[in-house]
C-alpha cells in the first residue's frame, strides 16, 4: 500500500480523498495554488506545497509543477480527482516515467475514452448504440451547417474534449448553428486546449443515465448500478440520484453488461463512469445510447456509495496498488435512496449568473460526513450529508468551478431522501453572494420531480420566465405568520428588558399584523392560545433573538426558515423561496399604507455587466441601431460565456467598455439612446 498520496486537485474532491486517504492510514499531500492558500484542503493535509497563481493554466494545470511537488515530498501515487489534470494522458504517462503511482485507469483507456470522436468510433466498433452524428473534422461554420442540415434539426454541438458542461451547444436551427458554433470552438480551447468539434443528433425526452464501473488490474469489471443525472442545466448536472426510477432490473442489467463489455475491450481498471442517453418517449426504455465515458471519479459518486456501502476513493487507491477487487458483481446491492444536489454560486433570481465573492456566513446543516469505514457512514449524519472545500470567511474565486458544496441525503426510499433535502436546504446557511439553494429545494418539491417524470430539458420546461421561487400555499403562509409574530413577540420583549427606560417596562404587543408577500394576516399570541386570522394554531418555536434561523414545530410539521431583518420585518427564506415578511402592531399597522413608495431608477438603456467577468467580444460600435434581443456583448465568467442582448431597441449613444476589459458587477458597458 501507498505511503504518501498527492492530490493534483483542490476543494471538495482534495478534502474527500484525504479523509479516505486519513482512514487508511495513509499520508497525504496537498498542492494548492495563491488563491487557496487557506482553503481545508490545504489544512487537512499532512503537508502542501505550494504551485503558482491563481489561474488554472499556471498551476493545477501544469504537470511539471505536480511531479516536482512529488519529488519534494516523496509521495509515492497521486490521485487527481475530477477535471484539471484527470484525463490527460501526457501527465499519467510522466507520472509513470517517474515512478510515481497514477491512481486512476490506464492510459491507453484515458486516450481511447477522452476523445469525444474517437471513442464514438471505438463504441460503435464495439457493438455498443451510438447516437447519430457527425463525428470527422468539421472545417468550418458553412461546414457546421451542412452537417447539421443532413443530421436533422435539432442537433447538439460538443468540444471533442469537452466535459463538465462546458463546450456545448443545442442548435433548433441554421441561425443557432451560426451563432454558437464558434462560441463552442473557444470554449473547448479555452478549457480544454482543444477546438474540435463535432455533432450528434439530439434525443427528444432525454434522460441521462450513467453507469458506475470499478475494475481492477486483474480483468475484474463490475457495474455499481445507475445514476439519473437529468436535471440539467446548461448541460451541467444540478441533481443527481440513485437508483434511476426510470430504469427497470432487466435495463440496468443490459446497461451494466454492455458497459462492462465497452470497458473491457479497452483494458480498463480503477472507477469509471459510461454516461448514456436514453429516449424517454420509448415505453421500453430499451432505447439507450453511448455517449461518452468519464475515466475518473464523478462529482456525484456520493449517492453511489450510499446505495452500496462501497467507498470509491479507497476501491480505486486498492486497484492502483495492486489488490483484487474484494467483491463480485452478485455483492453489489441497492439499499435505499439517495439525492445530491450540488450547491452553486449562481443567483437563480437573476437568470443563474454567476457569482464571486466572499462567504460572509457559511453554515451546513451537518459538518461533513462520518468516514470511520462502516458502510452507512458515508450516509452522512442521520441521512444527511456534504461534501465541500469552503469556510466561513473565504472567497469563491472567479478562477474555478462555481460549485460551493454538495448535499446529499439518503432516505430508505426517494421521497424521504427527497424530505430530508427539503429540511437540510432549509437549515443550509449561505450568505455573501448569490446561491442555487432556493432553486433546488424547489425541484426537490415539484410534483414532476416527485412523480420521477425527468427528462433533460426539465428546468427549461418547468421555469421558461426563470425562476422566482417556490410556490407556497396559503396553508405554508399561514404557519410562516405565526412563526413571525413569535420572533417579532421574542424581540419586541427584549427591548422592553432594556435599562433605563421612562415608565414601567411594557408587555410586548399581543396582536400583529403580519404581511407575507403582499398578503395580510392577524396573528394573536395569548397565554393559552394562538389564531391566525382567528383560526387556533398549535406551535412551538424555540428563537432567541439575534439568531439567523428559526424552527418550529406547527400543526404538526416541523419548518425551518433562514431570517434576515429589514426595516419593518425581516425576509424568511423557506421551502425554496424568499418572503417578504412586514410584521407590525396591529394597533399601527393601517399608518404602513400611508408611506411613500420609492420608485427604481429606469436602468434599461444601459447595458450592465451581470457578474464579474471578462469582457470577450462587444458586437456593436457608437452610432449602431440595436433591436430587442439582439446580441451586444459576450462576457466570460467562470470558465462560461455568457451572451447578453439588447432589452430595447434604439442607438448606441456611448461605449464604456472594450474587448478584454475585466468587468466587476453592474459595470455599464454601453448606453443606448
Amino acid at each position: 500500500m501507498f505511503k504518501k498520496i498527492l492530490i493534483a486537485n483542490r476543494g471538495e474532491i482534495a478534502c474527500r480523498v484525504i479523509k479516505t486517504a486519513r482512514r487508511m492510514g495513509i499520508q497525504t499531500v496537498a498542492v494548492y495554488s495563491d488563491a487557496d492558500a487557506r482553503a481545508p484542503f490545504v489544512q487537512m493535509a499532512d503537508e502542501a506545497v505550494h504551485i503558482g497563481p491563481a489561474p488554472a493554466a499556471q498551476s493545477y494545470l501544469i504537470a511539471d509543477k505536480i511531479i516536482a511537488a512529488c519529488k519534494q515530498t516523496g509521495a509515492d501515487a497521486v490521485h487527481p480527482g475530477y477535471g484539471f489534470l484527470s484525463e490527460r494522458t501526457s501527465f499519467a504517462e510522466a507520472l509513470a516515467a517517474e515512478g510515481i503511482e497514477f491512481i486512476g485507469p490506464p492510459v491507453n483507456a484515458i486516450a481511447a475514452m477522452g476523445d469525444k470522436i474517437e471513442s464514438k468510433k471505438l463504441a460503435k466498433a464495439a457493438g455498443v448504440n451510438v447516437v447519430p452524428g457527425f463525428v470527422g473534422e468539421i472545417e468550418d461554420t458553412e461546414h457546421a451547417v451542412r452537417i447539421s442540415d443532413e443530421i436533422g434539426y435539432p442537433v447538439m454541438m460538443k468540444a471533442s474534449a469537452g466535459g463538465g458542461g462546458k463546450g456545448m451547444r443545442l442548435a433548433y436551427n441554421e441561425k443557432d448553428v451560426r451563432e454558437g458554433f464558434e462560441a463552442t470552438k473557444r470554449e473547448g480551447l479555452n478549457s480544454f486546449g482543444d477546438d474540435r468539434v463535432f455533432i450528434e443528433k439530439f434525443i427528444l425526452n432525454p434522460r441521462h443515465i450513467e453507469i458506475q464501473i470499478l475494475g481492477d488490474k486483474h480483468g475484474n469489471i463490475l457495474y455499481l448500478n445507475e445514476r439519473e443525472c437529468s436535471i440539467q442545466r446548461r448541460h451541467q448536472k444540478v441533481v443527481e440520484e440513485a437508483p434511476s426510477p426510470f430504469v427497470t432490473p432487466r435495463m440496468r442489467k443490459a446497461m451494466g453488461e454492455q458497459c462492462v463489455a465497452l470497458s473491457r475491450a479497452v483494458g480498463y481498471y480503477s472507477a469509471g463512469t459510461v454516461e448514456l442517453i436514453v429516449s424517454g418517449a420509448d415505453p421500453t426504455g430499451e432505447s439507450f445510447y453511448f455517449l461518452e465515458m468519464n475515466t475518473r471519479l464523478q462529482v456525484e459518486h456520493p449517492v453511489t456509495e450510499c446505495i452500496t456501502g462501497i467507498d470509491l476513493v479507497e476501491q480505486m487507491i486498492r486497484v492502483a496498488a495492486g489488490e483484487k477487487l474484494a467483491m463480485t458483481q452478485d455483492d453489489v446491492k441497492i439499499d435505499g435512496w439517495a439525492i445530491e444536489n450540488r450547491i452553486y454560486a449562481e443567483d437563480p433570481y437573476r437568470g443563474f449568473l454567476p457569482s464571486t465573492g466572499r462567504l460572509v456566513r457559511y453554515d451546513p446543516p451537518v459538518d461533513g460526513w462520518a468516514d470511520d469505514g462502516a458502510a452507512n457512514g458515508r450516509r452522512g449524519i442521520d441521512g444527511v450529508r456534504v461534501d465541500d472545500g469552503v469556510y466561513e470567511g473565504g472567497e469563491v474565486s472567479m478562477f474555478y468551478d462555481p460549485m460551493i458544496a454538495k448535499l446529499i441525503t439518503w432516505g430508505e426510499t426517494r421521497d424521504e431522501a427527497a424530505d430530508k433535502q427539503i429540511a437540510a436546504l432549509d437549515a443550509f446557511e449561505l450568505e455573501g453572494l448569490g446561491h442555487n439553494i432556493d432553486f433546488v429545494s424547489a425541484i426537490m418539491q415539484h410534483p414532476r420531480f416527485r412523480s420521477g417524470e425527468l427528462t433533460t430539458g426539465f428546468i427549461a420546461e418547468e421555469y421558461p420566465e426563470g425562476f422566482h421561487g417556490a410556490p407556497a400555499s396559503d396553508e405554508l403562509k399561514t404557519r410562516l405568520a405565526a412563526m413571525a409574530a413569535f420572533v417579532a413577540t421574542a424581540r419586541a420583549d427584549r427591548s422592553r428588558r432594556v435599562d433605563g427606560q421612562l415608565a414601567e417596562p411594557l408587555d410586548p404587543p399581543s396582536e400583529w399584523t403580519v404581511t407575507i408577500d403582499k398578503s395580510p394576516y392577524e396573528v394573536v399570541i395569548a397565554e393559552d392560545e394562538v389564531t391566525v386570522n382567528g383560526t387556533p394554531v398549535d406551535i412551538e418555536m424555540e428563537y432567541t433573538p439575534g439568531d439567523r434561523f428559526a424552527l418550529a414545530e406547527v400543526d404538526g410539521e416541523q419548518i425551518g426558515a433562514k431570517l434576515a431583518l429589514t426595516r419593518t420585518g425581516f425576509r424568511m427564506t423557506t421551502r425554496g423561496a424568499i418572503h417578504k415578511v412586514d410584521v407590525l402592531p396591529t394597533v399601527i399597522a393601517a399608518l404602513a399604507g400611508h408611506m411613500i413608495e420609492k420608485i427604481p431608477p429606469d436602468l434599461s438603456r444601459f447595458l450592465i455587466c451581470p457578474m464579474p467577468g471578462l469582457l470577450v467580444n462587444l458586437h456593436v460600435a457608437e452610432g449602431d441601431k440595436v433591436e430587442i434581443g439582439q446580441p451586444l456583448a459576450v462576457v466570460e465568467a467562470m470558465k462560461m460565456e455568457n451572451i447578453l442582448r439588447a432589452e430595447k431597441a434604439g442607438t448606441v449613444k456611448q461605449v464604456r467598455a472594450k474587448a478584454g476589459d475585466s468587468l466587476a458587477v453592474d459595470a455599464v458597458i454601453l448606453e443606448l439612446e
